[in-house]
């Protein structure tokens, strides 16, 4: 689907209900936008994949990995 859209004030984009539908965007998603040889991308972004490729914030070691899971198993034990 191709479709012309009109910038707004303060360089707003409308996405047309068309291409929303056909993209699955929802309210709230997480859209990234890229500039390349005159052209705008812009991506839908899946959560699982961003998770798996998307750049990461925090590093966390596999040992501190286990020892936040054995402290969060120890308090539904201790709760009986």
């Amino acid at each position: 689907m191709e479709t012309k859209v009109k910038v707004g004030k303060k360089l707003t984009i409308h996405i047309p209900k068309g291409i929303a539908e056909e993209l699955n965007i929802k309210e709230g998603d997480i859209l990234t936008l890229k500039a390349k040889d005159n052209e705008i991308i812009l991506e839908v972004n899946n959560p699982v994949l961003l998770s798996i490729k998307g750049k990461k914030f925090a590093k966390i070691s596999p040992d501190e990995v286990e020892k936040i899971s054995e402290e969060g198993q120890g308090k539904y034990e201790d709760s009986d």
